[in-house]
């Protein structure tokens, strides 16, 4: 079974992160949220969101994929925090999945893993950034590298995720009982 790291941070944007954490987990993937700081999460909308325990508790860990939700608040947070720049190398480094929508791409530009890729973010997020191509798909995947534009495509983008690490089948398996058709 897949495992996969959820970070969050204050002023994340709840509906990024409620909607990756629901979709993996009904993919049957194990989804393991991570909260940068003890106790509740108050995202960029005054949802508060628990988290299963602390980021300190798992840094030592391997996991297939770690995916940053956005929200300009707990992306700034997410840039901040020498634990997370720390991860995406290691897990980057060991062939491991990395991704972040909306906001939080630029935390994987910061970690170096935009270097030489095309990648997507909220419109703004990535100006002014070398050494990446921007694009304004609604999700892009270049290589273990995975990112998405905003809320709008927070679906699309767990979706494909899905399918990454558990294949075509299963996505669709999912995607159907959301009756999204």
């Amino acid at each position: 079974m897949a495992v996969v790291l959820v970070p969050l941070a204050a002023g994340c944007e709840e509906l990024e992160a409620v909607t990756l954490i629901d979709l993996l987990r009904r993919a049957e993937v194990e989804v393991v949220v991570a909260g940068l700081e003890p106790g509740p999460v108050l995202a960029s909308r005054r949802v508060v969101l628990v988290p299963d325990l602390l980021l300190d508790d798992v840094l030592d860990r391997d996991f297939d994929l770690m995916v940053l939700p956005g929200g300009l608040g707990g992306a700034r947070r997410l840039e901040a925090d020498p634990r997370i720049i720390g991860l995406l190398q290691r897990l980057a480094g060991a062939g491991r999945y990395t991704a972040a929508i909306c906001a939080a791409p630029k935390v994987l530009a910061t970690a170096g893993l935009l270097e030489g890729r095309q990648a997507t973010a909220y419109p703004g997020t990535l100006d002014g950034l070398s050494g990446l191509t921007v694009s304004t798909a609604a999700v892009v995947q270049d290589g273990r590298v995975i990112t998405s534009r905003g809320p709008g495509t927070a679906l699309d983008f767990a979706l494909t995720l899905i399918e990454i690490l558990c294949g075509r089948e299963r996505r669709d398996t999912v995607e159907a009982a959301l009756q999204r058709s």
